[in-house]
C-alpha cells in the first residue's frame, strides 16, 4: 500500500514491523485492508482518491451524504468487480470453448448450474443493482450463445433431442434474463455500508490526515439578520433556485453557483436564515422573476412546487414562472440507473399527498411514490448537480424547450387560478429528464 504522505510502497510485513506506519516518512496508515471485513477492504489511496474525485481535485465542496454515496458506489463496485468480470466471464467463455468437445451430460449440467447462478444473483438483494443487472445480461447473453452453438452442434451430429434441449434451455435463459432486466429497471438499492461505519472512517481519516476541507459541515442557522448594504437591497434577482433542503442550498452557495448564474439560492426551510427575509423582499420586486425548484424524488420533494405557489411566504397571488428541475419520478421510471431506495414511511406520505400535488403527477409517478420509492439529490456528485441545474436554467431561457410535446420537457400547467378573487396565475414547467 502506498503512503498518501510520501508515496512510498509499504507491503504488509513492512507495515506490521513499523506499527502501521510508513517505513520512509513514519506517517500512520489510516486503514489496514487485511484487518477489516472483506467487503470493507480498501486502502488509504483508495479513500484519498474518493475525496479527490468527488471534489474534482479540491475545486468543489460536497456534502457528507454525497461522500457517503460516493464511497458506497466505489466499495460495492470494488467488491464485485473480480466476481463478475473475471470468474463468471471466464466460466461462460469456457463453456463456449469446450461445448463442442466436452461430455454433453457434464457440460449441460454445468451450463444449467451457471444459468441458475446468474438468475439467483440477479435476484439477490445482497448485490448492488448494477451487479444484478450484469447477471441478468449474462443470463440473456449466455442463452443466445447456447442457442447458436447448440443448434450448430446438434445439426452437425444429426441429433434432434440435442436440438430440442438446446433450444428449450437457451430460450428459457433468454426469457429469464430479459424478464429480470425489465424488473430491475425500477428495483431499489440496499446500502453495503452504514452511517456508523462511515462516521468511524471519517473520524479515523481526519485524526491522521486532517480535516476533509471540501466536505461541508451541517448547515447552521443564524437568527441574527445580516447587515446588507442598502445599495445592494435596492436591486433584485432575475432568478431564484429553491431547494427542498438546507444541505443542498448550502452546497450550491458553497460552490458559488449563485455568482456563476446570477441568481439567489434559498431552501424551503428558510436557509440561509439571516438573509432570507431580505432576499425575499428583493425577489418580489422583480415582475419577471423566474423560480427553479430543486428537490428529491419523494413525497415531500414533489410537494415543493405546490408549496411555492400557495404559501404567502413564497409566491401566492403572484405571476411568477416556476420551473421544476426535479427530481421527478418521471425522469427515472424505466430509463435510469439512479440510486432508488424504498421506505414504508415514504409510501404512507405519498398516499396522503393532497389532490393539488397529485394533479401535477402522472399515474405512474403516483404509483411509484406510493410504493415507497425515493431518490435523493445528494446521491449525485456536486459536479453532476451543478451541471444539470445550469443546463436547466439555460433551457428555460429557450421558450421552445418548454412547449407541449417538445420531446425534452412537458408543459404541466399554464394558468392556475388559486384565488377566485384574484386574477393572478403561476406558470409551471417541468423537465422530463435529469441530465
Amino acid at each position: 500500500m502506498k503512503c498518501v504522505n510520501c508515496g512510498t510502497d509499504n507491503n504488509l510485513k513492512e507495515r506490521t514491523a513499523n506499527q502501521g506506519r510508513c517505513k520512509t516518512c513514519n506517517h500512520t496508515f489510516a486503514f489496514e485492508p487485511t484487518s477489516t471485513d472483506a467487503k470493507y477492504k480498501f486502502t488509504d489511496p483508495f479513500f484519498k482518491k474518493a475525496i479527490t474525485d468527488i471534489s474534482v481535485n479540491g475545486t468543489l465542496s460536497f456534502t457528507r451524504k454525497q461522500f457517503f454515496y460516493a464511497l458506497e458506489k466505489r466499495i460495492s463496485k470494488k467488491n464485485n468487480q473480480m466476481d463478475i468480470w473475471t470468474v463468471r466471464g471466464f466460466l461462460l467463455f469456457g463453456f463456449i470453448v469446450v461445448f463442442p468437445f466436452a461430455f454433453l451430460a457434464i457440460i449441460g449440467l454445468a451450463i444449467i448450474l451457471a444459468f441458475l447462478n446468474f438468475y439467483l444473483q440477479s435476484k439477490s438483494q445482497n448485490n448492488k443493482l448494477y451487479i444484478r443487472k450484469i447477471n441478468a445480461k449474462f443470463l440473456q447473453f449466455g442463452g443466445i450463445i447456447v442457442l447458436i452453438i447448440g443448434i450448430l452442434y446438434s445439426l452437425s451430429v444429426n441429433s434432434f433431442p440435442l436440438f430440442v434441449i438446446s433450444v428449450i434451455l437457451s430460450m428459457l435463459s433468454i426469457y429469464l434474463g430479459t424478464t429480470q432486466i425489465k424488473r430491475l429497471v425500477n428495483a431499489t438499492e440496499i446500502f453495503i455500508i452504514n452511517q456508523n461505519i462511515f462516521q468511524d472512517w471519517i473520524n479515523r481519516w481526519e485524526q491522521i490526515n486532517g480535516t476533509i476541507t471540501n466536505m461541508l459541515p451541517s448547515p447552521r442557522q443564524q437568527n441574527t439578520p445580516a447587515k446588507i448594504n442598502p445599495d445592494i437591497t435596492a436591486y433584485s434577482f432575475d432568478r431564484l433556485v429553491v431547494c427542498d433542503s438546507a444541505e443542498v442550498a448550502q452546497l450550491l452557495i458553497a460552490n458559488y453557483f449563485h455568482f456563476d448564474n446570477n441568481c439567489a439560492v434559498l431552501s424551503i426551510t428558510g436557509y440561509p436564515q439571516n438573509i432570507f427575509s431580505t432576499v425575499m423582499e428583493m425577489l418580489k420586486r422583480n415582475p419577471d422573476l423566474k423560480v427553479y425548484a430543486l428537490h428529491n424524488a419523494s413525497p415531500r420533494g414533489v410537494s415543493l412546487i405546490n408549496h411555492l405557489r400557495t404559501s404567502p411566504t413564497w409566491f401566492l397571488n403572484t405571476d411568477v414562472t416556476i420551473y421544476d428541475l426535479g427530481l421527478l419520478p418521471r425522469q427515472f421510471i424505466h430509463k435510469s440507473n439512479a440510486f432508488i431506495q424504498q421506505k414504508e414511511e415514504y409510501a404512507a406520505d405519498a398516499r396522503n399527498l393532497s389532490v393539488d400535488v397529485k394533479q401535477d403527477l402522472t399515474e405512474a409517478e403516483i404509483e411509484w411514490l406510493e410504493s415507497g420509492k425515493f431518490i435523493e439529490l445528494e446521491s449525485y456528485t456536486p459536479k453532476k448537480l451543478l451541471r444539470v441545474i445550469s443546463q436547466g436554467i439555460s433551457r428555460s431561457l429557450q421558450p421552445e424547450s418548454f412547449q407541449p410535446d417538445s420531446g425534452g420537457t412537458t408543459f404541466i400547467s399554464g394558468y392556475d387560478d388559486y384565488d377566485n378573487d384574484s386574477d393572478s396565475g403561476i406558470a409551471i414547467f417541468a423537465v422530463d429528464s435529469f441530465g
